[in-house]
């Protein structure tokens, strides 16, 4: 189906943080737009604020009758939906145009300039930094991301048609749905094993998804990522590279050394190299696409981050809460060092909510090992997503494996008793599950 001839689309899981920002491009583009989701979320709230329908209960009564021609609509459904659900199954039955949000995603990006942020982790901030300098500098874009920017209240930025930026997802193999123009990779440490199999199976599909970018200057990767491509990083040979960083009342301060000049004291606000290396990442892909580099330097100054990740919750003298999606082990290690660099000082909990039994297994001992650098632990149950329970793979097991001086592992209606009772300084939760959901409450109830 070509885009220009669709008149409704019906998103089936329409809560998803990807899922949710296709719903807005299309309702933005003046398309019928509404679906289906499990339970309301924050994230639908927004969407039904916006003007899109969705309901709750696989009901095909509750689809409407715009959405029932098969010649004008198009049906997007995610991997997470149960086979037997039956609103699916109508559309299934009737011969309608079913596409994943990596197909749909496809579409948009084969009719314009191709932006693609790719990496087992940083794709989402980079992506929102990327976009957001591509916005801030005039370029007609829309970029589709996989998290909320703060400076936009939104997962959509833009409202272009000529240049997407999107989040390159490598769960399924997505991102070869792609068509990039320009592209990066900022890590390809092994996930998704119960999808891929093994580390190196992994690796050749980041190398497909590189061998998609056809002008190789045109392809960007981090140091720690064994692909050929335009480094950028840290070190004396990456071609883009980060010198003089320094600390000033909560800002990074650094140099950039791009390929014919250096931008002096460039400021950027999010914590953790990790973030400076995704910020040195969008400035090179920018940068190479034309931007003048002043108005980089001011993108980056006024980026204030994406929901979930680092965000600060309370900021007070006597209590800081910081809320942060990290669900790998390097995740939690780079959250780590971020936090014991601005406040190693304090006395720091932090809650961690395991997603996936399979990525637990996979990871048992490597997130024993990041969560071990917290002097204090609370674990919660592991978050089971799209799985079943695994024997022997438990929070309860992962805890035995944490050599912090002080670790518990509690239930989600225990969590909160236990923060405000603490003494904590500071707070940090952090996961991809239903903790996310919990922010608001625990924010309220330190308050």
């Amino acid at each position: 189906m070509e885009l220009s001839k669709i008149k409704s689309v019906f998103f089936i899981g329409i809560g998803g943080i990807g899922m949710s920002a296709l719903a807005r491009y299309f309702k933005f583009i003046g398309k019928n737009v509404a679906g289906y989701d499990k339970t309301p979320t924050q994230l639908t709230d927004e969407l039904k604020e916006a003007g899109i329908d969705i309901h709750f209960e696989d009901n095909l009564d509750l689809v409407g009758d715009v959405y029932r021609d098969k010649e004008s609509t198009l049906v997007v459904v995610t991997p997470a939906i149960p086979k037997a659900h039956s609103e699916w199954n109508y559309f299934i039955e009737n011969g309608f145009d079913i596409r994943k949000r990596s197909e749909v995603l496809g579409l948009i990006t084969k009719d314009t300039y191709c932006f693609a942020v790719a990496g087992t982790h940083g794709k989402t901030t980079t992506t929102s930094i990327l976009g957001h300098l591509l916005y801030q500098a005039k370029v007609d874009v829309t970029a589709f991301v996989g998290g909320v920017v703060e400076n936009y209240q939104t997962n959509l930025i833009g409202s272009g048609t000529t240049v997407t930026v999107v989040e390159a997802d490598e769960f399924d193999r997505s991102f070869l749905r792609l068509y990039p123009n320009t592209a990066c990779i900022t890590s390809t440490e092994a996930d998704h094993l119960d999808i891929f199999g093994t580390a190196e199976e992994m690796l050749v599909a980041f190398q497909d998804f590189a061998d998609k970018v056809e002008d190789k200057s045109k392809f960007f990767k981090t140091e720690n990522v064994d692909l050929d491509g335009i480094k950028v990083g840290f070190g004396e040979d990456c071609s883009y590279k980060i010198e003089n960083i320094r600390i000033d009342n909560g800002w990074y301060v650094f140099d950039i050394i791009a390929p014919n000049e250096r931008i002096n004291d460039v400021r950027f606000g999010l914590p953790g190299r990790h973030n400076l290396s995704n910020a040195l990442v969008a400035f090179a892909m920018a940068y190479t696409y034309g931007v003048n580099p002043l108005v980089l330097v001011e993108g980056l100054a006024s980026f204030q981050g994406v929901r979930r990740r680092f965000s600060y919750k309370v900021r007070r003298d006597d209590l800081i809460y910081i809320d942060d999606y990290a669900h790998h082990p390097t995740e939690i290690a780079a959250v780590s060092q971020a936090v014991h660099e601005l406040y190693g000082d304090k006395k720091i909990i932090a809650v961690f909510q395991p997603h996936l039994y399979s990525r637990t297994r996979d990871f048992m001992s490597e997130f024993a090992a990041s969560l071990s650098s917290f002097d204090h632990v609370v674990l919660l149950d592991i978050y089971p997503a799209r799985e079943l329970p695994i024997e022997g793979v438990t929070s309860s097991a992962l805890l035995d494996l944490v050599t912090s001086n002080e670790k518990v592992l509690l239930l989600k209606d225990e969590l909160l008793p236990y923060l405000k009772n603490s003494g904590a300084e500071l707070i940090l939760t952090i996961g991809a599950g239903d903790l996310g959901e919990m922010v608001e409450d625990i924010k309220r109830g330190l308050e």
